[in-house]
């Protein structure tokens, strides 16, 4: 009896499972969503090359301004915001105790030179005296002495004297070039130390020359040696929407540093005429381009494949033309590439399907001689090599996608 009940329970296991199976897994395969391409089509098209980069906006001069000397503000006729011409005042300290000090070794400076004519006169008078043998040699040696004693307070005032006038020059401080005032830290009363002292002194004020901006961007190592000095490069501001400035690469480090664990190079690019609305401490996008190519032939990136040639050591590109159910392999030049397409110069023409993966050996025809390809010069390109090392994927078995 327990037999039959365990056959019985088989069966209608096995009848649910077969209900279950023409119920429900057609619906689940529909849910699967669409096929993976395997094939795509060779186009006519555009195609531009640019290296991508993010940086911070900030003035090419930029100057924290602190005082020579100690001292008290007197004058801060300036304030945050505003422009002030080359040769304009920033700030002054009271020099009124500067100008005492000068008072007094200038007095000091005319009594030297008054003691230094009278010891130059008696001096004088002493090598007559000595001459008719009517003082003695001890006597000349002390009017001798105090002459040149005189002579050197009188050097020793002066330059006292000189101190205090360059002193007093540093008390007015002025713009050394046309600029903005982006901070003032300090305020009129306030007793500032010199840029000889602790701290390196204290900081008065921060300007800057807004009309020339620069960019310090990161550029990745595998871009360096694609960019060069005077490049010209577009620059996108995000913080004002729909901006879009021009900029030049004036500068590119010789050394990599790194920035957020990642190794590149540092580049300086200048903006020309930049837009008012545009502020130091702002995030920019540059794009550099590199290459481009119109009204080329093109494929995906996934469509090229690289395979070294056992016989000449030579890398080849090839892609997989579609002929029916089956695949020609066929030799192409490949030219400019972005993180798409790679333009295809000779061996393909437009309309003629290619295998995005590689297919089965099996599916395989023999390999023919590419067709003749005529497609419009670009204006600027890569070589086929350079641009496919960038943009490309090397695989390592028999036959490598590019």
């Amino acid at each position: 009896m327990k037999k039959w009940a365990g056959l019985i329970l088989v069966v209608v296991l096995a009848a649910a499972g077969w209900h279950y199976r023409d119920r429900w897994l057609p619906a689940a395969d529909q849910d699967a969503g669409p096929a993976v391409p395997m094939v795509a089509t060779a186009i006519q098209t555009n195609i531009q090359f640019a290296v991508q980069a993010a940086g911070e906006i900030s003035p090419a001069e930029q100057v924290s301004v602190r005082p020579e000397i100690n001292g008290r503000i007197e004058l801060l006729p300036v304030d945050i915001g505003d422009e002030v011409r080359k040769g304009e005042l920033l700030f002054k300290l009271d020099d009124k105790e500067l100008r005492n000090q000068y008072e007094s070794t200038k007095t000091m400076v005319d009594r030297a030179r008054l003691e230094l004519e009278k010891s130059r006169r008696d001096y004088e008078r002493a090598q007559k005296l000595l001459a008719e043998n009517l003082i003695s040699q001890e006597m000349f040696d002390n009017a001798r002495t105090t002459y040149e004693l005189a002579s050197n307070a009188l050097e020793r005032a002066q330059r006292e004297l000189a101190v205090i006038e360059e002193r007093l020059t540093k008390t007015e401080v002025r713009a050394p070039f046309d600029c903005t005032v982006l901070t003032r830290p300090v305020s009129v009363g306030q007793a500032v130390s010199g840029s000889g002292g602790f701290n390196s002194g204290t900081e008065v004020l921060t300007i800057a020359d807004l009309n020339n901006l620069v960019i310090n961007a990161h550029v990745n190592q595998a871009d360096v040696p694609r960019l060069k000095v005077g490049q010209v490069v577009e620059v996108q501001v995000e913080a004002v929407s729909g901006l879009v400035v021009t900029g030049v690469v004036e500068r590119i480090a010789p050394q990599a540093t790194y920035r957020n664990n990642l190794k590149g190079f540092a580049a300086r690019i200048l903006l020309k005429n930049p837009d008012r609305r545009v502020r130091p401490g702002m995030t920019a996008n540059v794009r550099i381009p590199v290459a481009s190519a119109e009204n080329v032939v093109a494929v995906p990136l996934a469509a090229v494949f690289t395979e070294k040639n056992p016989e000449t050591g030579v890398r080849e590109r090839f892609v997989y033309v579609k002929h029916g159910d089956r695949y020609q392999r066929r030799l192409v030049d490949v030219g400019v590439a972005d993180n798409f397409f790679a333009e295809i110069r000779a061996g393909l023409q437009p309309g003629e399907q290619v295998a995005l993966i590689q297919p089965p050996e099996e599916l395989i025809l023999k390999e023919e001689p590419p067709p003749a390809t005529t497609t419009k010069a670009p204006a600027s390109e890569t070589s086929g090599e350079g641009a496919s090392s960038s943009t490309a994927v090397s695989r390592p078995a028999t036959a490598g996608r590019a």
